[in-house]
C-alpha cells in the first residue's frame, strides 16, 4: 500500500478539524471559526512555518496578552498595525454616499468621559500650547439636525502621550462628552492635535522595528458620535498640514476627514445613518 502524501495529509487533518465543528451548536461562530482555521492551516503551508518560528509566533501573542490592560488594548494596536482594523470598518461600514466615513477605534478609547458644557476646554490648564476651536454640525443623512447627540473626543496632548499613557500626568486630560442642542450644532476646544508615535515599548513596537515598519500617526482628534435610531460613527478628524497623512501606522485616514487646521477654528461636520 503506497504512503500517503504530505498534501493529502495536510487536507486529510484539514477536513477533520472541520468536521468537528458542530454547525449546530451556533452556526456563525462555527462559521468564523472554520474559515479562520482554514486561512491558519494555508498560512503554515504557503510559508513552510517551521517550528520555532510557530513558538516565536506563540510567544508574540501571549506577549500582547500580557501587555494589554484596561487603559491599554495591544491586541487592537496590533489589529490597527496590520490593517486589520481599518478592513473591518471597511466591510461594516455600508453607510451612505453622504454618511462620515469611519475610522479605527484605537487602543486608547475609555468610555463614560466627563460631561462638558459646549465649547469648554478638553485638556488641564496650562496645555492649549496651539488654540483650536473645532465646531461642526451632527445631522441624519436625511439633513436634519440631531438633537441630544453624543460626541465623545480623546486625543494625544502636546506631549505626544494620550492621558492613560501618562504616568506623571492627570486623568482625564484631552478627554470629554458633548451634547448637541436643539440645532445639532457642537463646539469644543482643544489644543491643535500633533503627529505622534503609537506605543513601541511592547510586542506590536518589537515587530514594527523587525520589519522596517513606521510607528507614527498622523495629526489627529478621535470622535464616537451616537444617537438614538441612529448608527455610532467612530472616527477621526485629521489635520491637512500632518506629513504623515500617506503614511499614518494604522493606514487610518480617509480623504473626507481631512480638514484645515491651521486657523483658529476647524470645522468637521457629522452625518449619521439611520438604523
Amino acid at each position: 500500500m503506497g504512503s500517503v502524501s504530505d498534501q493529502e495529509s495536510e487536507q486529510v487533518l484539514l477536513e477533520q478539524v472541520l468536521d468537528s465543528f458542530d454547525e449546530s451548536a451556533n452556526p456563525r461562530l462555527v462559521e468564523v471559526v472554520r474559515a479562520a482555521v482554514r486561512h491558519l492551516h494555508a498560512f503554515v503551508e504557503e510559508t513552510g512555518l517551521t517550528r520555532e518560528e510557530w513558538m516565536t509566533g506563540i510567544e508574540f501573542l501571549t506577549d500582547t496578552g500580557k501587555k494589554s490592560v484596561d487603559s491599554r488594548q495591544e491586541f487592537i494596536l496590533l489589529s490597527d498595525t496590520l490593517g486589520v482594523s481599518m478592513l473591518v470598518e471597511i466591510v461594516n461600514q455600508m453607510a451612505t454616499d453622504v454618511a462620515t466615513d469611519a475610522t479605527v477605534l484605537g487602543p486608547f478609547y475609555v468610555p463614560d468621559a466627563p460631561l462638558m458644557e459646549m465649547n469648554a476646554f478638553i485638556g488641564r490648564e496650562g496645555d492649549d500650547v496651539a488654540p483650536l476651536t473645532l465646531a461642526g454640525t451632527v445631522r441624519s443623512a436625511k439633513g436634519g439636525v440631531l438633537e441630544g447627540a453624543v460626541i465623545e473626543v480623546w486625543q494625544v496632548a502636546p506631549n505626544g502621550l494620550y492621558d492613560v499613557q501618562d504616568a506623571k500626568g492627570v486623568f482625564p486630560n484631552f478627554r470629554a462628552t458633548f451634547r448637541t442642542g436643539a440645532d445639532g450644532t457642537f463646539s469644543l476646544r482643544t489644543s491643535r492635535p500633533i503627529d505622534y508615535q503609537i506605543p513601541t515599548d511592547g510586542p506590536v513596537g518589537t515587530m514594527l522595528k523587525a520589519t522596517g515598519r513606521d510607528s507614527w500617526r498622523a495629526a489627529h482628534t478621535h470622535f464616537r458620535v451616537s444617537c438614538d435610531s441612529y448608527k455610532t460613527v467612530v472616527t477621526h478628524v485629521f489635520d491637512a498640514s500632518s506629513p504623515r497623512l500617506h503614511s499614518d501606522a494604522v493606514f487610518g485616514v480617509r480623504e473626507s476627514l481631512v480638514v484645515d487646521m491651521s486657523g483658529p477654528t476647524a470645522t468637521f461636520d457629522v452625518t449619521l445613518d439611520e438604523v
